[in-house]
């Protein structure tokens, strides 16, 4: 029950930062360029998690604070694949399909580079 607790509580955090940085870049960036708060988030996410499951595992850290509340919680609500997805689709539906293809490949290619660059970042640093 207290993982249950510690997820939602994360959740409504990650989901309400998500739902802010959104509406910081409706100011700066309008309409045409909707998908770079997903994008940029989700890289962001992406690095955070990797670092956090690195500290988990390096460190004499509560792993399932870490876990329930972070990773799962405010990361898993944070980073968001399914907006992602959509505004994928909504770009190919406007026969935007170059810049659909460049989202789909550079936020595929980043993600993974910034997650490995998080699980690394402690021996990168040192």
């Amino acid at each position: 029950m207290n993982s249950l607790i510690l997820v939602g509580l994360g959740g409504a955090l990650g989901a309400s930062l998500r739902f802010g940085i959104g509406q910081i870049f409706k100011i700066y960036f309008f309409h045409n360029y909707f998908f770079i708060s997903t994008f940029i988030v989700n890289i962001i996410g992406c690095f955070l998690i990797g670092y956090l499951i690195s500290v988990t595992q390096n460190k004499n850290i509560s792993q399932d604070f870490i876990k329930y509340f972070f990773i799962i919680g405010i990361l898993g609500s944070f980073t968001t694949f399914s907006t992602f997805s959509i505004e994928a689709i909504e770009m190919i539906s406007e026969n935007k399909t170059s810049l659909a293809l460049i989202y789909i490949f550079s936020s595929l290619f980043l993600c993974l580079l910034f997650t490995f660059i998080g699980l690394n970042f402690n021996k990168i640093i040192s």
